[in-house]
């Protein structure tokens, strides 16, 4: 197949790359043209999303925010051939996940939703969990690309249930970063060595993927991003955007927490940082 592959950073670079060394033909666009002519020769880089799309049979995308979604698929809509397959896999808007649907298809574009989880680890493993949302013929279709990338990868129903079901588990992940946090901080008032309570959790009931992969990183204050702050803020905010009349406490903590660190200058920093939270005494 051809792809167009838009978005080449920490997340989207990898997912490109499986999907030239299986033997696809891929074309890659970023706005910083040299992310996208570091692929290079494994894919060919475009200086624009117009020459990138408009000869291909798929169009996948992985960008920062719902406002990039649009800018990019305002563009592919109106340059890709008919018939051509769009996938989002940003982290993006349930809402706005369903107007570029019924906008694509109007087009003759088939489109589907499908963000991943499993940061950039997974990512480069090929081991991401993809949920995904649209009509279940062009999911079926696609979904040998989907496995090139992802080893759980899930049909979760109409446009806009990828989006839903990505938020659902971000959810999870604000309980489980913060319930790290604060057993980390309690350990260490109560003047017991974290690497050893560290161990008790990953290896009991306890235990996570943020456990085993952000707890260290939190005892040695190594904030390199995996996934950033500012992505994961972007998430919550979205949870709290489309959760109606619930009242989901956890998600509203981790948030405010996640907006004073943003603040206070990590942005751009990794979602484990979120230990500076109690460090700092923030309130």
């Amino acid at each position: 197949m051809k792809i167009a592959f838009i978005g080449t950073g920490v997340m989207g670079k990898p997912m490109a790359l499986h999907l030239s060394d299986a033997g696809h033909d891929v074309f890659v666009y970023n706005r910083t043209f040299e992310k996208a002519k570091a692929l290079e020769p494994k894919a060919k880089a475009f200086n624009t999303i117009r020459e990138c799309v408009k000869d291909v049979d798929v169009v996948m995308s992985i960008v920062g925010y719902p406002s990039d979604v649009i800018d990019v698929y305002d563009k592919v809509i109106e340059y890709a051939k008919k018939g051509t397959v769009l996938v989002d896999m940003t982290s993006s808007s349930p809402t706005l996940a369903k107007e570029l649907y019924h906008m694509a298809k109007q087009k003759g574009l088939p489109m589907l939703d499908a963000p991943v989880t499993g940061g950039d680890i997974g990512a480069i493993k090929g081991t991401l969990s993809i949920m995904v949302g649209g009509d279940e013929p062009i999911f079926q279709k696609i979904l040998p690309l989907f496995k090139l990338m992802g080893t759980t990868v899930t049909y979760m129903g109409e446009p806009g249930s990828g989006m839903h079901a990505k938020l659902a588990n971000q959810t999870v992940i604000a309980g489980n970063i913060i319930g790290i946090c604060e057993a980390l901080t309690y350990a260490k008032e109560k003047n017991l060595d974290l690497n050893k309570m560290l161990s008790v959790i990953v290896g009991g009931s306890a235990s996570s993927w943020q456990a085993a992969n952000n707890g260290p990183k939190m005892i040695n204050q190594d904030y390199r991003p995996g996934f950033f702050v500012k992505h994961y803020l972007k998430d919550l905010k979205l949870v709290l955007e489309e959760k109606g009349e619930l009242k989901l406490e956890v998600v509203e903590k981790v948030a405010k927490a996640y907006q004073l660190l943003s603040d206070q200058g990590f942005a751009d920093l990794g979602t484990q940082s979120i230990i500076e939270y109690y460090l700092r005494k923030m309130s």
